[in-house]
């Protein structure tokens, strides 16, 4: 359907591509996946004619149209109704409808047989096309984007730029192009919105290339797999999951080949330098000279894999209870959002705050910043210093300071060598740390944001959609940092792979009150499941449901004596938490320490120590949770 043939371009001399090749058939379901900077967008552009290769052709079928959603859609404004602009995509029938209301128009003064057989035709395709039912369709993938019916003949003007972009995918899938082309589709929509697209697009009858950084939305959709690097687009015949074991054999073969051709020239090179004085031997050396010349060099494997080599700490311990929200009630004009809830984060809480967008997640998040007026009392926890990052704060970079002198601000303490290893980190090496920040893109101004805040010293975060126009290895090292982060955090995310690694503790608003699930999102999940729930309507409480809830305050009521030695076998749980918790951390500094690395004994004995308090946590803490729910049962 589409061929790109030895495709190269460039960029202010920088090879983008270079002789790329890529195979677009009908119905494929192809995920483009790479770092950003690598060209994802640029191939999109490219094939949609915004921008014309340096050399190389793109050839397609003469009957093969190409819708194409890009961030670029996010300015486009117009008067017309939501239901409007979408139904824009059923462009013939929209043109079916006008030539028969023109025709009847006519038929009205001059009532000729040619007039009733042109009628007849174009009431015949409009009818094979659906026609009469287009509206309904629209407004199905509307509401399934998020939208509610009552907005749907308000004016697009009236939307902020994240619901317009919903509107123009609606568009282009009413639209049905022969390919469709999305660059980051997820961006701008919430958990429910984002499900749905996944499965009108894994059963949608044609093409399909996305760009996104949302690993589950890859894998649920794409059949195929491009990975763009080293300005090649190397294919997959597999989801993401595949793309990464497969990527990791290549690498395995390629680093053995690699290792072996480097063994053979660097003989070769001996055999050279020892007999090139010999006249004896000239014609061998000559012959190996000639071979090393003619030889493809195989490349070294380039680990794209960022680690994390910095330990994220801060230096004072909070309270056992970080914050608690007594009786809070919040609502907007006709909006209400919380009545009379109570709720508790304790310290060590990983909390994954979801639910769909207009449900109040943000909010919510205002509120135990304390930046929300609210009615009820919100109480910071002892020793409580917190951090809150959200996109609008990028705002409050400095953008004429270096990256170095922008983490001084937020701790003058660390010497340029610390400060270097954090941003290191964070993907910013060498003579990036002197880059000021205006000239950093938004994904890099996150990332600079996200290293300031972990290095604050705060010991309790809040993370307001902290993925946002990050790329897979940047949300990987996120991932990494907040795993061995020691304090409490509560995010807000729609990236579910994301949100799975860092969570245990799930929250969602449900009859304007927070309520909580005692595990992570993947738990969560599964219980949702077995009880026939989903995220787009309301969390009903199943017969025997293993939640904690988070009730409204009310009177106290007796203690019983069965309660009472609960409460003290979870007192003494907590206690063994800590305290493995502290071994942990104290055997994690010695794997650290080069003396133990270096020495083999030592390092197996460590690593067998570090894997078994692991396991024993593990258990201590799935036998706090059931104690839990016991108690609250």
């Amino acid at each position: 359907m589409l061929t790109i043939n030895n495709l190269s371009f460039y960029f202010g001399g920088r090879a983008i591509f270079e002789d790329a090749n890529l195979q677009i058939k009908p119905k494929d379901k192809i995920g483009l996946i790479g770092l950003n900077g690598k060209g994802k967008s640029t191939l999109l552009k490219i094939i949609v004619g915004e921008y014309q290769p340096d050399a190389g052709n793109i050839s397609k079928s003469g009957d093969c149209t190409i819708g194409f959603l890009n961030q670029d859609l996010l300015s486009y404004q117009t008067d017309d109704s939501i239901l409007n602009v979408a139904m824009q995509g059923f462009e013939r029938q929209l043109e079916l409808h006008h030539q028969i209301e023109e025709v009847l128009h006519q038929m009205e003064t001059d009532y000729k047989d040619e007039l009733v057989e042109k009628l007849g035709e174009l009431q015949h395709e409009f009818d094979i096309l659906d026609g009469y039912s287009i509206e309904s369709k629209a407004e199905e993938i509307l509401e399934g984007l998020g939208f509610k019916t009552w907005e749907l003949h308000k004016p697009l003007r009236q939307f902020s730029g994240g619901w317009r972009m919903r509107v123009m995918l609606a568009k282009l899938l009413l639209a049905k192009p022969a390919i469709l082309l999305l660059d980051e589709p997820t961006n701008h929509l919430d958990l429910p919105s984002i499900q749905w697209v996944e499965k009108y697009i894994a059963n949608y009858e044609n093409a399909v290339v996305v760009v996104s950084h949302d690993r589950q939305f890859l894998d649920n959709v794409c059949t195929t797999t491009v990975e763009v690097a080293n300005t090649k687009l190397n294919y997959y015949p597999g989801n993401y999951s595949f793309f990464v074991e497969e990527k990791a054999l290549r690498n395995e073969i390629q680093k053995g080949a690699y290792e072996n051709q480097q063994a053979q020239i660097r003989q070769t090179e001996r055999f050279i330098e020892r007999f090139k004085a010999k006249a004896t031997k000239a014609r061998q050396v000559q012959s190996r000279v000639k071979a090393l010349n003619r030889m493809d060099v195989i490349d070294d494997v380039i680990d794209d894999a960022a680690k994390v080599h910095f330990k994220f700490k801060f230096g004072t311990q909070p309270g056992r209870n970080v914050m608690e929200l007594d009786n809070i009630s919040k609502e907007y004009p006709n909006n209400p959002i919380l009545k009379n809830t109570t709720a508790t984060i304790e310290r060590g809480d990983k909390i994954v705050l979801i639910g769909a967008n207009g449900k109040g997640k943000s909010t919510l998040l205002r509120i135990i910043a304390g930046t929300e007026q609210v009615k009820g009392e919100r109480k910071l926890g002892h020793n409580v210093n917190f951090s809150f990052y959200a996109q609008h704060q990028l705002e409050s970079l400095h953008l004429e300071e270096t990256l170095l002198e922008e983490l001084k601000y937020a701790d003058s303490s660390k010497s340029e060598t610390e400060l270097r290893s954090v941003l290191g980190c964070f993907l910013f090496g060498g003579e990036d740390v002197f880059k000021k920040i205006k000239v950093l893109s938004g994904g890099e101004k996150s990332r600079v944001a996200l290293a300031k805040i972990l290095i604050s010293e705060a010991n309790f975060l809040l993370l307001d959609e902290p993925t946002n126009h990050l790329d897979m290895q940047s949300v990987n090292i996120l991932v990494q940092a907040l795993d061995q982060y020691e304090g409490t955090f509560v995010v807000v995310s729609h990236d579910r792979h994301f949100i799975s690694r860092v969570s245990n503790k799930v929250w969602y608003i449900e009859d304007q009150e927070i309520k909580q699930f005692p595990g992570g999102y993947d738990e969560f999940v599964t219980w949702m499941e077995d009880n026939g729930k989903t995220l787009d309507e309301p969390i009903r409480k199943a017969v025997k449901e293993p939640e904690v809830k988070v009730k409204k305050a009310t009177e106290p009521k007796p203690v019983k004596k069965e309660n009472k030695k609960l409460e003290k076998e979870i007192s003494d749980l907590e206690e063994k938490i800590t305290a493995t918790e502290e071994k942990i951390s104290l055997t994690e500094n010695q794997l650290a320490d080069p003396e133990v690395f270096s020495n083999p004994e030592a390092l197996k004995k460590a690593n067998a120590e570090y894997a078994n308090l692991k396991k024993e946590l593990s258990s201590l803490n799935d036998t706090w949770e059931e104690k839990m729910i016991e108690l609250e049962a």
